[in-house]
Parts: structure tokens; sequence; C-alpha cells
């Protein structure tokens, strides 16, 4: 995280409490948990604006059928027939329902990772007074992401069914409105139909928060101690490893935590996004995480794993920049406690 030490990686100090503290602990903790939630929620929308248009051709490009050939040659090929067919604004197409889940994505991941470091401090793992080392907060962003997965699940599901409406006798397919979704998927498939595609988001969101807030932390924490390498004094050192760090060096942090989050669990995005393509109605029943990874190796090996990995790290690094760059901004310039 870019902002100073005692936000991210450090718990308070039970020593230095007094009675008036812990008092007010809970509304502190309270406080914190309603910054979490609201700022997540900014920061998520304000980077949904930024990569929708590239994660639209990501799923299109994720969800070609097996059969050769394929549609679109590449990112530049699906940018230039989506445009053709739909305009730039219907690489928006779908945006409402992502919008409510990139809010409840960051602000579930940001509030679960709280949650997690409490449990770390809590277990007695070391004395509280103490900073996490790197070890934990890649255990707390995997955590969060693990938790997260079953917030984002039902929401991704619409998503990537508007993005990729299926063809009616091969005629254009119609435009699809979230509440339309919604209602077919369960009249189709019942609650649980919400779920499709679940163990796929399990495995990127765990496995991606670990290196979402391992990264921006692991980078942070350079950052960090090359500034308290300049220090002449133990003061001057508390000094500057307390102060934010500046606005390019949280850019770059965040830009890297989100290319790592996108590109080491990619297959995982692949396989989920097919699941979640299939046409309402259709039985998923023998639709599984591994029949579908399985059928998608078979037809195009490792390179059908990562189809659109490319455009969608190239457009995770200033979202992800943005996203903790207005997270942490506004925790550290607009505190509610």
């Amino acid at each position: 995280m870019a902002t100073a030490p005692p936000t991210l990686d450090r718990a308070p100090s039970p020593a230095a409490a007094t009675p008036q503290d812990s008092i007010l602990r809970p509304q502190a903790a309270a406080l914190e948990a309603v910054e979490d939630v609201l700022y997540g929620s900014v920061a998520g929308v304000v980077g949904k604006y930024i990569e929708y248009p590239f994660d639209t051709v990501k799923v299109r490009l994720q969800s070609q059928p097996n059969t050769l050939p394929l549609r679109y040659t590449g990112p530049l090929d699906c940018f230039s027939q989506s445009i053709r067919a739909d305009g730039f604004l219907g690489l928006y197409r779908g945006i409402s329902a992502p919008l409510v889940g990139a809010a409840l994505e960051n602000s579930s991941l940001f509030f679960f990772e709280r949650i997690g470091r409490d449990l770390v401090c809590a277990s007695g793992y070391l004395p509280q007074d103490k900073p996490l080392p790197l070890s934990a907060l890649w255990f707390t962003g995997a955590f969060s992401g693990a938790f997260t997965s079953l917030v984002l699940t039902p929401v991704e599901l619409v998503k990537c069914k508007i993005q990729v409406p299926a063809a009616v006798e091969g005629k254009a397919p119609p435009p699809l409105r979230p509440i339309s979704v919604v209602k077919d998927i369960y009249r189709h498939h019942g609650l649980r139909g919400f779920f499709h595609g679940g163990i796929g988001t399990l495995i990127r969101e765990a496995g991606g928060g670990a290196a979402w807030f391992g990264t921006k932390a692991t980078i942070s924490r350079m950052f960090l101690d090359r500034r308290a390498q300049t220090a002449t004094t133990f003061e001057e050192r508390e000094e500057l490893l307390a102060k934010p760090l500046p606005l390019w060096q949280q850019a770059f942090a965040g830009a890297c935590a989100g290319m790592s989050y996108n590109f080491l669990f990619f297959p995982a995005d692949t396989i989920k996004s097919r699941m979640q393509t299939a046409p309402i109605g259709q039985s998923v029943q023998s639709q599984t995480f591994l029949s579908e990874g399985i059928s998608l190796w078979k037809q195009h090996g490792l390179r059908g794993m990562y189809r659109g990995c490319g455009i969608t790290v190239m457009r995770s690094a200033p979202s992800s920049a943005f996203i903790f760059m207005v997270f942490d901004g506004l925790k550290t310039y607009f505190p509610l406690g």
C-alpha cells in the first residue's frame, strides 16, 4: 500500500493503549471498515471506467468457440470488429453491472484484507507492535480474494452474459439488460446458477489477491527501505517511513500489482469466462471447471489459456495504479475518524 507503513502493516501497540483508547477502539475499527467499503467502492468505479473496453475485448477473445477458424485474430482485430459493429460505446455494453461489481469487488478486497491482517495479529503470529512481514501480507491478500470471490461470481456471470450475448438463429444478438439476464438465469438455473464458474473466480481472486496486495506491499516496502537508508538517526528514519510515497512510486507499485494479479492466474479467468458465456438455458451440469479446462487445452494448448492476456495485462496497469492511488489518497487526506 502507498500510505504510511502504520496503515499498511503495523498493528496497534497494546502497551501504548490507554483506557480511553480501549473505549474508542471499536468505534475506530468501525470507521476503518466504513472507509474501506466507501473508498474502495469509489476507487473500483474509477478503475472500471478505465479498463472496461479492454475487458470487453478480453472476454470476447476468451469466449471464442473451440472450432476453427477463430472469429478474432487478436486484440486489435477484436477492437476493430467490435467498433464497426456497435461503435465505440458498444465496448461499454453492460457496464452498469460491472460498475456495481467493481464497487463490490474493491470494497470487499480492502475490507477483507484488513480483517485478514487483524486475524493474523490476533493469532499471536507476532507481537502486535511489530510490522507484518511480507509473507503475512501475501496471505492476507489471498484471504481477501477468497471471500471476495463469493461476492464477485454472480456479478461477473451477468457481466459476461451481456458482453458476449448468444446469437439467435444466426441473427445478430439482441442487446441485453442486467435485470433481464438476472431473471433468465434464475428461471433456468435457480440460485445455484448464479455461482456457475465460481471455482475459476475463487482461484483467480485468491491467487490474484495474494499477488495484488503482496506485490503492492513488496514494491512499496522496497521504496520505503531505500528512503530509510538516507536517514542518519533513528528518529529521522521513523519520520521518513511515516511519510506517504510520492505519487509516481504509488502509481508504479499499483501498476505492477495489477499486472501480476492478471498474468499469474489468467488461465483460471479464461476457463471461467468460457463457462459464464454459455447461452442461458443450456445445460451446464457437465460444464465443470476441470472439463472446460481440459477441452480448451486439447484444442488450443497453453496459448488458448492465455488468449486475451496481453490486452488484460496492459489495461490492468493504469487501472490498478488509479485504484490504489484513489484509495490511498482518500484514506490519507479524507479520514473519517
